[in-house]
């Protein structure tokens, strides 16, 4: 397989497994979670290789680890309060 992500072309969740170098589990985590979009076809999800290049972009991670520290903030916030 190529290792060039192409915009629009359609991975399945094996070969966006390979590409983004994760486990079975973890892919299944973020498309449970809607980390990564997908459509399901016959009962197997499609992704667009637009949506990988969305989801590694710096801008992305960026916001996801602000999304991050915002939670793990409200998580303290409530521990002190106990």
């Amino acid at each position: 397989m190529d290792k060039k992500i192409k915009p629009d072309i359609v991975y399945t969740t094996a070969e966006t497994q390979k590409l983004l170098k994760i486990s079975n589990s973890t892919i299944k985590r973020m498309l449970k979670k809607g980390l990564i979009r997908a459509n399901k076809v016959g009962g197997q999800y499609r992704i667009l290789g637009k949506e990988i290049l969305r989801l590694v972009s710096p801008a992305v991670e960026k916001g996801a680890v602000k999304s991050y520290l915002n939670f793990k903030q409200k998580v303290v916030d409530k521990i002190n309060k106990w």
